[in-house]
């Protein structure tokens, strides 16, 4: 039967990267599905493996030693051309993967059998993975079990989604700025590419809350993250990490000119005229800290932010601070 989502490669690619999760940190729910599928099964290696534009990336893998491959080596690359499980009861008996060095060298891949990971619109964007290094056979009540787990990776994936977006604003939630900082850390770590972070808040936004009431200041909220927004390039993003503090990840940056920015930001929003009656008015004060070997982790990156920040507003409230040891902006 023909089936035009599993040769529409485009759409595919389209489908894996909606959920904005290659190269993102481990997280428990899929290593514990992992787990699973070693404890059900019985074998060394198990894995959350998705299928790239030319790489294969473990979102998830437990008893394999890397975090991803090339494309053209992996299994799974054959697990997401069909709707059943794919299996392989004896690699180096089979004349698609004899030579592949994922069987004649590390991990030493013997047998496989993976499911699909199907998006409910139909792409198979990867797979669920049981990994053995010695040849055997697997029965259909295993394969139902295999099947049933990949089921729950598509299940958290979509729950990943819901909850990356705050429901006031539509920026990120905190979890999920977070994680794109530490994608920002693993690209700087590896390729040195730069990065800066933006984080500030609403000046004396307790004071809006108390005089106009929490539906007024949620407005003053939404109005300030869609000028941002407004302000922001394709590839910035803007996270909700406080009640009234956010923080714009800035990539390909350095610090002073994402102070530039920031400064824009703040000028535009101390002119911005706030729907209400009567209209109000609200300011920001900003922090700024590039990325650099000093900020081995998120929450380095945004103590060095939230530390100029706290000196913007000892200062006096709306206006930038650069954090410590940052060149000034020319």
């Amino acid at each position: 039967m023909h089936d035009p989502r599993l040769i529409d490669e485009a759409a595919r690619q389209i489908a894996l990267e909606r959920y904005d999760v290659l190269d993102s940190p481990p997280e428990r729910a899929f290593e514990r599905i992992t787990q699973l599928v070693r404890n059900i099964l019985g074998v060394p290696m198990a894995a959350v493996s998705l299928i790239d534009k030319d790489r294969q990336w473990f979102k998830s893998h437990d008893g394999i030693d890397t975090d991803e491959t090339a494309r053209n080596v992996a299994f799974c690359d054959h697990t997401i051309q069909q709707r059943a499980p794919f299996v392989v009861p004896d690699a180096r008996a089979d004349a698609r993967f004899s030579a592949n060095p994922l069987v004649t060298d590390g991990p030493h891949i013997r047998s496989y059998a993976g499911v699909p990971l199907t998006t409910p619109d139909g792409y198979n964007i990867g797979s669920l993975c049981a990994l053995d290094t010695a040849p055997r056979d697997y029965e259909p009540g295993q394969l139902e079990i295999l099947r049933n787990l990949a089921d729950l990776v598509i299940e958290q994936l979509e729950l990943r989604r819901i909850a990356e977006r705050d429901h006031l604003t539509g920026a990120l939630t905190r979890r999920a700025f977070i994680v794109e900082m530490d994608r920002s850390i693993a690209l700087y770590g590896r390729y040195g590419r730069p990065a800066s972070l933006l984080l500030f808040d609403i000046d004396r936004f307790k004071a809006i809350n108390d005089e106009h009431g929490h539906p007024a200041g949620d407005r003053v909220i939404r109005a300030v993250v869609d000028l941002c927004v407004g302000h922001m390039r394709p590839s910035d993003m803007i996270g909700r990490v406080g009640g009234e503090e956010f923080a714009i990840l800035m990539p390909e940056t350095e610090a002073p000119a994402a102070a530039t920015a920031a400064e824009r930001l703040r000028a535009a929003l101390s002119d911005l005229e706030i729907a209400h009656v009567p209209p109000l008015r609200a300011t920001a004060s900003f922090g700024v800290a590039g990325l650099g070997p000093s900020l081995p982790s998120s929450d380095a990156w945004l103590a060095a932010a939230d530390a100029a920040l706290y000196a913007a507003k000892r200062g006096g409230r709306d206006r930038v601070e650069l954090a410590k040891g940052e060149p000034v902006p020319v």
